[in-house]
């Protein structure tokens, strides 16, 4: 059935979901479009008015990139679910857990001041102390297979590694067990393949264009 993936190209909760498409070698086409000057049919998509939206068969529209995945994952056989409920229940939870996690770290790019920063660098920093608390010997969350919650936290992790390259956020041999899983999560083609090639220049010009301390700081890094 034919997919379309309704995206904004810098987008992390869309990059989850083409993680999971390319991951699972699903055919798909995107479609990328400017959020800040939407076209007019995307309203009628998107009942939040957010990206991804996948479009299924040309008439269904699906919305939020943990829905779509898991819906990715049920027609493309083998499953990145676990088949035991109470541990299916637990990646769900991680899931939204990597969501509030993303939010703190868009925070804290665009964040008007400085203490503004610091505030949600905190906020961030401590739910990475609680993510590395979680992680296990790996190389991924479950343990040996892949899963939906890795696709789900590849791109913060991606993200985080930009940022500390040229502005450091905290020492990365802190967290020795999400260091090593976002090295795991790098290398993977699904991943890397992701975003676009230039996807550092993009992010850098995105906050250029935005006031405040926190896109100064990452927009000249």
């Amino acid at each position: 059935m034919p997919l379309k993936l309704i995206s904004f190209d810098l987008c992390p909760f869309v990059q989850r979901s083409v993680i999971t498409l390319r991951y699972k070698k699903a055919p798909y086409e995107i479609e990328y479009i400017d959020l800040e000057n939407p076209p007019a049919w995307f309203s009628r998509v998107s009942p939040t008015g957010k990206v991804p939206v996948l479009e299924v068969d040309g008439n269904t529209h699906l919305f939020e990139s943990a829905v779509i995945n898991e819906y990715v994952d049920d027609i493309t056989p083998p499953t990145l679910k676990p088949a035991d409920p109470l541990t299916l229940a637990f990646n769900r939870a991680w899931i939204e857990f990597g969501s509030t996690a993303i939010i703190d770290q868009y925070r804290i790019m665009t964040a008007e001041t400085e203490q503004d920063m610091e505030d949600h660098q905190a906020s961030a920093l401590a739910g990475l102390h609680r993510l590395e608390a979680q992680l296990g010997q790996g190389p991924w969350f479950n343990g040996a297979d892949f899963s939906l919650v890795d696709a789900a936290f590849a791109p913060l992790l991606m993200r985080y590694r930009l940022m500390n390259a040229s502005t450091p956020l905290f020492d990365e041999d802190e967290f020795p067990r999400i260091k090593a899983w976002g090295d795991q999560l790098l290398g993977l083609d699904a991943v890397t393949g992701s975003v676009p090639d230039d996807f550092p220049q993009r992010l850098r010009h995105y906050l250029s264009g935005k006031e405040g301390y926190g896109p100064k700081r990452f927009s000249n890094a």
